[in-house]
């Protein structure tokens, strides 16, 4: 969405910079995703000071003075203008500068003296009609700025990334709207210079039920018909005769060109104007092109076809909506045709504003493999109430630029839902977002946002929604309305316990999180190596495309890369080495993929502390200094198993890690290709998890094999994602307090038969409607064929075989009411 500042300017008389703009629009709408200054002709030209001035030798009305640019040397320029002031900052051209009005800067000889750029005054730089003298700027900067950096020139178009779900937005009266709710100052229509007076309101024509056509008529000889199954939701037209077709004034064609439209003429240009002021597309006919006295919004027949604006013969879907006399003259929502055209020749307008389906309107535009302006904002759907205001408005600009008369314009309205009202609960709103909004402000921000507030307490405010508001739905959307008004800034940025949440964190997660806080206050750093060494086949998984050739395995242990890391510190003379890991570990298991388990590696050797001058030579670690940080970090990893250290006493290895009956983890020597001053190297491996997925409770209890070492290595078991749909359908039971969910499922699994992928018990309620000896659970039940599709009859079999079993094992029922 391209926006022009000065436009956004006269809906909302703001002080405010482009750049200014860029942080409101961010932080409270959309985000700016780029400020194009619309004179980049100003890019070459600097800032500049006047050091010395004084009269030039060969002359009585010109000035030699020493200019600062910022280039480091003083530039010797001369100067026409009477007002030249020591110390005072201007724009300057440098040699070589391209000037707006295309004349080039040389180093020129004027009056026997060179002269090495130019300062400018405003009227060469197109910034006004002064030329008696040069441009001084009331400006803090150095010499060397640049002039549009610190002095705002013509126009910006400022770049915003909307999102689909905000049409809204794609006009620069969504985005003043925006800008009033944020900084509370009230917008207004920009004023067009010499605007006609008002026009007619427009005759209304409602239609009788959403399946009728419905009609009325422009003058005595136009009819217009909108047909029911277009769903178009509004359709409004009028007349203009006697235009005269020009160019637009330059007023126009500056506005349009900051959005990045091109001019073509004072009435195309003038559509143009209300799509990007309004966000309401505007398609005009040139009326004499139109025959039959009727205009039909109606379904593309059976292949026809159109040949549009850009020149292209199109093969109409039928599906495509299109407006018509007795052939189709324009795609719906999209584009218009070409037999059509407002041309230099066309005397009289037929004027449409519409609100298209939105859904239609994609499928269209999709079909014949085309985009435009007006379909873009239709199929993210137009505010049906905007038709008037912008019928008006474009009404009028034709009026004032082309001259003619226009008729009393038509509104043909479709059957239209109400406007939701909603209601926001304070208590709601501080559980989502942490803090308490005071219902005063909350309201606030709801009525500059364009909100009707039918009744408001301390507790609760009831509004009815914006017909622009389309992705406004729910009690959650108001609240996020009031918390970008407020400033997503002005939120605490911690999680705070009581934020509602459905999903727990993942145990291996927060142990990993809490080790590496643990391991982090001990003074250790973090290093994350890739999982390759250069292992062995008969010990090793081998990569089947490896980076590298030379580490085409995954590691067993993380000590084999942190005892690279740490060889790597002593290449370069560092000794101190304190590191860990949270990292995988791969064992080679007779499966087709290795099992894989989260582990904690440490390597630490050298100095216990940093030298100081009361201890200048620390003690090195030792094994006891490792044990102390093995039992510390299972302590951490695990705390509801008592994590203990056995001695082991088997070549490097030092201790075992043992908690809740299993091995853990061990302590040991680390050997490493070392110079002779190196400290010893100890090393410490602590499992966290299995990546395999095992719940906690099943943990260590895995299926084992040998491996061909004799070895015992646990096995993951991993299945293919599946190809055939599933079948799902949900059982509320009545279940009396006797018997327990455990008894449930098992009678639900072996009545289900094989077929039954998941199980899940998701709602349980006791009240009202259930006997005072029974309780509602609700459970979820997938069943899946891995060849086929089952059949709705294999379904409801299985429902009622698992129903008959319930009743006869455990007297449970099916719920009903």
């Amino acid at each position: 969405m391209n926006a022009s500042y000065e436009w956004l300017r006269a809906f909302v008389p703001l002080d405010a910079s482009p750049a200014q703009l860029r942080e409101l629009l961010t932080a409270h709408t959309a985000t700016v995703d780029e400020l194009v200054p619309m004179r980049s002709d100003l890019a070459p030209i600097v800032v500049a000071r006047v050091v010395e001035a004084g009269r030039h030798p060969d002359s009585d009305h010109l000035w030699l003075t020493k200019v600062d640019a910022g280039s480091g040397d003083l530039l010797e320029v001369v100067c026409g203008a009477p007002n030249v002031t020591v110390g005072a900052l201007y724009p300057f051209a440098s040699v070589g500068t391209t000037m707006p009005n295309g004349m080039k800067i040389e180093r020129r000889k004027i009056r026997g003296i060179f002269s090495n750029g130019m300062l400018c005054s405003a009227r060469e730089l197109g910034l006004g009609e002064d030329h008696a003298g040069i441009m001084e700027l009331d400006v803090q900067a150095a010499p060397g700025t640049r002039f549009l950096s610190v002095m705002p020139a013509g126009d910006t178009r400022i770049v915003l990334d909307v999102g689909a779900n905000r049409p809204d937005l794609l006009s620069h009266i969504g985005l003043a709207r925006e800008l009033s709710a944020i900084t509370g100052t009230e917008w207004r229509l920009p004023e067009i210079p010499g605007l006609v007076g008002e026009i007619p309101a427009p005759v209304r024509v409602d239609a009788r039920d959403e399946s009728s056509d419905v009609e009325g008529k422009v003058l005595e000889n136009v009819r217009v018909v909108v047909e029911a199954n277009t769903r178009c939701r509004r359709y409004m037209a009028a007349i203009v005769g006697g235009v005269t077709i020009g160019p637009s004034p330059e007023w126009l064609v500056r506005r349009l060109q900051a959005v990045g439209v091109r001019s073509i003429n004072n009435v195309v240009d003038a559509t143009n104007y209300v799509l990007h002021e309004l966000g309401q597309p505007i398609h005009a006919f040139d009326a004499s092109a139109l025959s039959g006295g009727v205009m039909s919004v109606r379904r593309a027949r059976e292949n026809e076809t159109l040949v549009t604006l850009d020149g292209v013969s199109r093969k109409l879907p039928p599906t495509a909506v299109v407006i018509a006399d007795r052939q189709a003259q324009a795609v719906a929502g999209v584009m218009g045709g070409r037999d059509s055209e407002v041309t230099d020749a066309t005397r009289d307008l037929f004027i449409e504003v519409a609100s298209f389906d939105p859904k239609s309107t994609r499928t269209t535009r999709r079909a014949l493999g085309m985009s435009t302006d007006a379909s873009y904002r239709f199929e993210r759907g137009v505010d049906p109430e905007l038709g008037p205001l912008a019928m008006d408005r474009v009404l009028r600009l034709i009026l004032t630029l082309a001259g003619g008369t226009a008729t009393t314009p038509l509104d043909i309205v479709a059957v239209r839902s109400p406007r939701r009202t909603l209601t926001l609960r304070a208590k709601r709103a501080t559980q989502v977002l942490g803090e308490a909004v005071p219902m005063q402000a909350a309201r606030g921000y709801l009525e500059r946002a364009g909100f009707e507030i039918a009744a408001a307490t301390a507790s609760e405010i009831t509004a009815r929604v914006p017909s622009w508001r389309s992705d406004i739905s729910s009690e959650i959307d108001l609240v996020e309305e009031v918390a970008r008004f407020h400033g997503y800034d002005r939120f605490p940025a911690e999680i705070r316990p009581f934020r509602p949440s459905s999903t727990f964190d993942d145990p291996m997660w927060t142990a990993a999180d809490r080790v590496r806080d643990v391991m982090i206050g001990m003074g250790f750093y973090e290093t994350r190596p890739m999982p390759f060494v250069a292992g062995a086949d008969d010990t090793h998984v081998r990569v089947s495309n490896p980076l590298a050739d030379n580490e085409a395995h995954l590691r067993v242990l993380l000590a084999e890369t942190l005892a690279r890391r740490a060889e790597y510190n002593l290449a370069q003379r560092v000794g101190d080495v304190r590191l860990f890991e949270i990292g995988s570990a791969f064992a080679p298991v007779q499966a087709s993929v290795p099992h894989e388990e989260l582990r904690l590696g440490v390597v630490l050797m050298g100095r216990r502390r940093p030298p100081h001058f009361s201890e200048p030579n620390p003690p090195a670690f030792d094994e006891w200094d490792a044990k102390w940080i093995a039992e510390r970090a299972a302590q951490v990893a695990h705390p509801s198993g008592t994590a203990t250290l056995r001695e082991a006493g088997e070549g490097n290895l030092l201790w075992t890690v043992e908690a809740s009956g299993r091995t853990i983890g061990a302590v040991s020597r680390l050997t490493l290709d070392a110079p002779v001053w190196a400290s010893p190297a100890f090393a410490i491996e602590l499992w966290l998890g299995d990546i395999a997925g095992a719940p906690p409770a099943a943990r260590g209890a895995h299926t084992y094999i040998e491996d061909p070492k004799g070895r015992r290595q646990p096995v993951s078991r991993y299945r293919t994602l599946p190809t055939m749909p599933s079948a799902e359908f949900d059982l509320a039971l009545l279940v009396p307090h006797g018997s327990s969910v455990a008894d449930v499922e098992r009678v639900i699994r072996g009545a289900a038969g094989e077929l039954l992928e998941s199980l899940a018990l998701f709602d349980q309620y006791t009240g009202e409607g259930v006997d005072a000896n029974h309780r509602s659970l609700a459970w979820r039940l997938t069943f899946r064929h891995p060849e086929r599709t089952l059949r709705d009859k294999e379904i409801d079999g299985r429902r009622a075989k698992i129903l008959s079993a319930l009743e006869e094992e455990l007297h449970v029922r099916q719920r009903t009411g």
